[in-house]
């Protein structure tokens, strides 16, 4: 197993946290002299706060950890390509490099809707290194999707048996008149 595989492990590892609390299971971690100094997992719904995101949650805790903002010399592996919002901050933060497992067609910004992250204008601009353990993480996404599309499914089906149930009972007592 390479490093970036290894890192890459331990996003996944951080995505399930997001999971097991109902969340889009997105993680990642941030390495520094090839030691992970942060991780981060999507916590939105849990936070009830549009900023917690996987990413944005590592790097606040990396410049913790390091004293600065600045988070040159460091990378980021992520499960999921990053957002608007996360690219921005990845540029902001001076991160070297993002390890990305998958990309996002609806949302990403690494490449897939646009590159925010190798503007030319910019004064950073973010190595991307994508589709390290891309199958997993992609396959993790989509099982979570289903799921929930499932789980829709069977509460639409569940109101519809009440409402009918109702409806049947309203029924009864009219014809009991």
């Amino acid at each position: 197993m390479t490093d970036q595989e290894r890192f890459m492990k331990e996003a996944i590892r951080q995505a399930k946290k997001a999971e097991a609390l109902e969340e889009v299971p997105i993680g990642c971690v941030i390495v520094y002299e090839g030691k992970i100094i942060s991780r981060g997992y999507n916590r939105r719904n849990t936070d009830k706060n549009t900023l917690s995101h996987a990413e944005l949650n590592a790097i606040r805790k990396a410049s913790k950890k390091l004293g600065d903002w600045r988070l040159e010399g460091c990378t980021m592996y992520v499960t999921l390509e990053p957002c608007q919002m996360c690219s921005g901050a990845l540029v902001q933060s001076r991160i070297d490099e993002v390890v990305i497992g998958c990309m996002n067609s609806k949302a990403g910004c690494a490449g897939s809707v646009m590159n925010l992250l190798q503007v030319e204008g910019f004064n950073h601009q973010v190595k991307i290194t994508q589709g390290v353990l891309e199958e997993e993480c992609s396959s993790m996404l989509s099982d979570f999707f289903k799921g929930l599309r499932e789980k829709k499914k069977q509460e639409k089906a569940a109101r519809k048996a009440e409402q009918e149930k109702l409806e049947n009972h309203q029924s009864e007592k009219e014809a009991d008149k």
